[in-house]
């Protein structure tokens, strides 16, 4: 019995506490799927906003990924106001200069992509 438990205690410590099986694991911001999960939650907290401006990414803080029935993306990010105005045509829209304009703060994005059914949800965001 203890020689199979010892190999996997063994291999569980190797990989380390913090990255167990079905755990959230951090991955690169710049993957496809976390760009599709940022955008998709960016464009939803928009949406929601009480503000004649649109609000975009200043940094993004922390990824996660959980795969789930898909995978689940937990993301932080600052944010900040921009120059354009909700509806506007397609533009650059630059932050405003003036922290005070930008209104910067720090948001977490919890996104469930499932792109095999083309279904993509935000879970939770907490502004």
């Amino acid at each position: 019995m203890w020689k199979l438990v010892l190999p996997v205690l063994a291999a569980v410590f190797a990989v380390g506490l913090g990255s167990l099986v079905g755990g959230a694991r951090d991955i690169d911001s710049n993957e496809q799927g976390a760009q599709e999960a940022l955008n998709f939650a960016v464009v939803e907290h928009n949406k929601k906003t009480n503000d004649l401006f649109l609000r975009k990414v200043a940094e993004v803080v922390k990824v996660q990924r959980q795969v789930v029935a898909g995978s689940k993306y937990i993301i932080t990010v600052k944010m900040a106001k921009t120059t354009c105005r909700k509806g506007g045509a397609d533009e650059a829209c630059d932050f405003h200069q003036d922290p005070a304009l930008a209104q910067p703060y720090e948001c977490t994005f919890t996104v469930w992509s499932r792109p095999w059914i083309d279904d993509i949800r935000l879970l939770s965001e907490k502004c």
